[in-house]
């Protein structure tokens, strides 16, 4: 992770209280905040994150950008009790924008995560014109679409990832589907944590969709263990560089031990004796006249 400014933008709209996702859509979302929370703030210390929802009357601001959890938190606590009503996605982002657009560190690479669980009332044309805003602005948005994932919210929201993306990568469309893994967990193995790393794999929107393969770069499953898979992905380099030299160690210990099976015994006494004769034909010789004597 590089150095960002990071507003993240939930849905607590009435769909947010469906219990397909454990235990609920929401409640799965604030997990799934706190994990993009650590990643991007243990990427980089100078990195921070701001929270804001989007539902009932409309977006508000819960938490400016800052590098304090418990104020996440806490926003994400009195947002539990402002669920009502429908997503407003295209003001959201645009507020989300306008308070990265008040950063201090502007050498902050400015981003936005969206995570929609509703239907998007907003038309294709119009997502389109916003992601065009957005590209101008220099501002990447992440899309993570679960809950509500008819193919006419897929496909707006597939339409506004076309148009932002353009030359670069940086913005990706994520599609969770309902699981027996935690919305949190599965979005670990995505290129929104990932990064460009995992862009390649995968089906579904843009080849990114989530949960299209359960493979973990470091075979480290991340339903099974999220804070060492979050510990290693941070250190993706490190570990790349730990491997290949315990391969080339245990490439060297191999070859050193396949020597050594094929060694004989007798095999370090030198060929001719002080007498210049075979090494062992004097005592051969003295065996046999041992049996003649005998």
């Amino acid at each position: 992770m590089g150095l960002e400014a990071v507003m993240i933008v939930v849905d607590n709209s009435e769909s947010s209280r469906n219990g397909d996702y454990t235990p609920t859509r929401y409640d799965a979302q604030c997990d799934a905040v706190n994990i993009v929370f650590q990643n991007v703030v243990q990427g980089n210390p100078e990195s921070s994150v701001g929270l804001m929802s989007m539902g009932g009357k409309g977006p508000e601001v819960l938490a400016t950008l800052t590098t304090d959890q418990g104020k996440i938190l806490e926003g994400l606590h009195q947002t539990k009790k402002k669920i009502r009503g429908s997503a407003h996605l295209s003001t959201g982002i645009q507020i989300a924008s306008l308070a990265l657009k008040h950063r201090q560190n502007k050498s902050q690479r400015a981003r936005i995560i969206v995570f929609i669980c509703s239907p998007i009332e907003e038309g294709e044309r119009e997502l389109v014109v916003l992601a065009r805003k957005m590209k101008k602005f220099s501002i990447s948005v992440d899309f993570v679409l679960f809950g509500d994932m008819d193919e006419e919210n897929q496909a707006k929201l597939e339409a506004f990832n076309r148009e932002i993306k353009g030359t670069t990568d940086s913005s990706h469309l994520v599609v969770i589907p309902p699981s027996s893994k935690l919305l949190s967990d599965q979005l670990l193995a995505t290129p929104i944590l990932l990064g460009e790393a995992a862009a390649s794999g995968g089906g579904g929107a843009g080849g990114e969709a989530a949960g299209a393969s359960d493979d973990f770069p470091f075979g480290v499953d991340p339903s099974l263990d999220p804070e060492l898979a979050l510990a290693l992905r941070m250190s993706m380099e490190e570990e790349k560089a730990r491997q290949e030299k315990r391969a080339r160690e245990e490439a060297e210990t191999a070859k050193k031990e396949s020597l050594e099976s094929v060694k004989e015994e007798g095999e370090s006494a030198p060929l001719l004796d002080k007498d210049g004769q075979p090494s062992g034909s004097k005592k051969d010789d003295d065996k046999g006249d041992k049996m003649d004597t005998s």
